[in-house]
């Protein structure tokens, strides 16, 4: 695996004849310790479509520094990314290849750009002589590999505030408050490769605009696109087992499928129906080590909440091996599926979808009326699934029925999220109300399968010949959990059926 590191950094415009401050002066600082000049030789790749930059991801060879060798640098926030090194080769190192695959697909990645720096630096440190920042002056050249404006050169000279590891980020703005008193200040661009393409790019005159009213199909184009750059981008992080990663990949995966049935009457189905089968396996294939880890954080937390005197045996260490044994080769199987030529020809035609959208003729309509009733057909939905849950009696029928109200809620909500921009606050209150019927919905099922893992471990400890007491015991905690939610349901759906919500969305 790569070396990581996170790298939180700010850029400032300077000339020639631009000279740093005392920054000796800044709080905190003891000393500004000059470091000497350093060489600087970056080859950075691409796809021909510059598909990695539209990201604002960048892949460079670089030789000279005490850094040198091969660097993936991914966005995480305005002036932080997550800075990937392997060592120097010749060759696309093949970790970096498995991170960009999602962007890549099956495209070469070609020298577009090669920046030689002359970087002169100071090590900014406090009185124990630790280090507080790395300030550098970078004189730069760029030359532009290919594409438009192969050839072309540009020059610039900037100024770089890099945090130190484990710093303060707001050692960084006193740095800036000095250096803005001095005049310096910061640069437009995010990046030495970003502005090397666009002052190497030829000019070209803009097209005039037209501002179209937003229809009914923009707004739904909008939301899908957004799902499917989510899938791209959560890739890298799955494949770097990021916290929380795979789960927002399989959100987003189970939103646009969602939005695929809720807007039949946008996109034509006989496109879209096959791409959501696609996608139900995506998830599914997602869904295999997130489960588990979200079934082992409930019961973690329901033996931590025990009375020492109460955990009797060893339920920590029995739940462990059985979630272990459970887990074997989750993760490498969706490394697998993220490797496969399914997944890859399933971004191919999620990409196509974007380009070329299969609009029917509803999506021409004004969003204030097509959107709103496809939202009220999927609350329909719902409520004929409530109706039938809140029917039953306690017991699997009724916890069946309730599980597929849940899913049901998840997709009004989703129907409601993804008209917010449309229709404003009432979309907005639909779907928290359409939410807190899923929450409390969820929690209910998660209390069944907690239920059904609790009776298997149970039987497992029996036949080990340890005590069953904890096991029982948190059973009938979570008996009482799904008891309590089903008391809570009428009022909680209540709220969320009000006709002044459906009504606020009509108008």
């Amino acid at each position: 695996m790569a070396d990581t590191k996170r790298e939180i950094e700010r850029k400032y415009e300077a000339t020639d004849a631009t000279r740093l401050p005392d920054l000796s002066r800044v709080a905190g600082v003891a000393r500004a310790v000059p470091q000497g000049v350093t060489e600087l030789d970056a080859v950075y790749y691409d796809t021909p479509g510059l598909r990695l930059a539209a990201d604002s991801l960048t892949l460079r060879r670089r030789t000279g520094g005490a850094d040198e060798g091969w660097h993936l640098k991914f966005p995480v926030a305005t002036g932080i990314r997550d800075e990937l090194h392997e060592p120097l080769g010749d060759t696309l190192p093949r970790s970096f290849a498995a991170l960009l695959r999602s962007r890549l697909r099956h495209d070469e990645v070609t020298p577009v750009v090669r920046l030689l720096s002359s970087r002169d630096v100071q090590h900014l440190t406090d009185s124990d002589g630790t280090l507080l920042a790395e300030v550098s002056v970078d004189t730069v050249l760029a030359e532009r590999l290919a594409g438009k404006g192969s050839g072309t050169t540009a020059t610039w000279t900037e100024i770089e505030v890099e945090l130190a590891d484990d710093g303060d980020p707001a050692f960084l703005d006193a740095v800036e408050k000095r250096l803005r008193k001095a005049g310096v200040r910061s640069s437009d661009a995010s990046s030495k490769l970003a502005r090397a393409l666009a002052e190497t790019t030829p000019v070209r005159k803009k097209k005039r605009e037209t501002e179209d009213p937003r229809t009914a199909g923009d707004h739904v184009l909008a939301y899908v696109r957004e799902q499917i750059r989510t899938i791209v981008e959560r890739d890298p992080a799955v494949r770097r087992d990021l916290p929380d990663s795979v789960h927002k990949m399989r959100v987003a995966t189970r939103r646009l499928r969602s939005a695929f049935k809720t807007y039949r009457t946008i996109l034509d189905r006989e496109v879209t129906d096959p791409i959501g089968a696609e996608l139900k396996w995506l998830a599914g294939e997602l869904g295999v080590d997130r489960d588990q880890e979200v079934l082992d954080e409930r019961l973690t937390g329901r033996i931590d909440a025990l009375p020492t005197t109460l955990a009797l045996g060893p339920v920590r260490g029995r739940l462990q091996v059985w979630s272990a044994a459970r887990r074997t080769g989750s993760r490498r199987r969706i490394i697998d599926v993220l490797d496969g030529e399914r997944y890859l020809d399933l971004l191919d035609t999620l990409d196509a979808l974007a380009a070329d959208p299969p609009l029917r003729p509803a999506a021409s309509r004004a969003p204030g009326k097509a959107l709103p009733r496809a939202v009220l057909k999927d609350y329909e939905r719902l409520a004929r699934r409530m109706d039938h849950a809140l029917e039953h009696p306690p017991g699997p029928e009724r916890d069946t029925a309730m599980h597929e109200a849940r899913k049901a809620a998840k997709r009004a909500r989703y129907a409601g999220e993804a008209t917010r921009p449309a229709l404003g606050r009432p979309a907005k209150r639909f779907a928290k109300r359409m939410k807190a019927v899923q929450s409390l919905l969820g929690d209910h099922q998660d209390s069944v399968v907690a239920r059904e893992a609790l009776r298997t471990l149970a039987v497992q400890a029996h036949a080990a010949g340890e005590t069953t007491f904890t096991w029982g015991l948190l059973y009938g905690h979570e008996e009482a959990t799904a008891d309590r939610r089903e008391r809570e349901l009428p009022e909680v759906w209540a709220r969320a059926s009000d006709p002044v919500l459906r009504a606020d969305l009509r108008q």
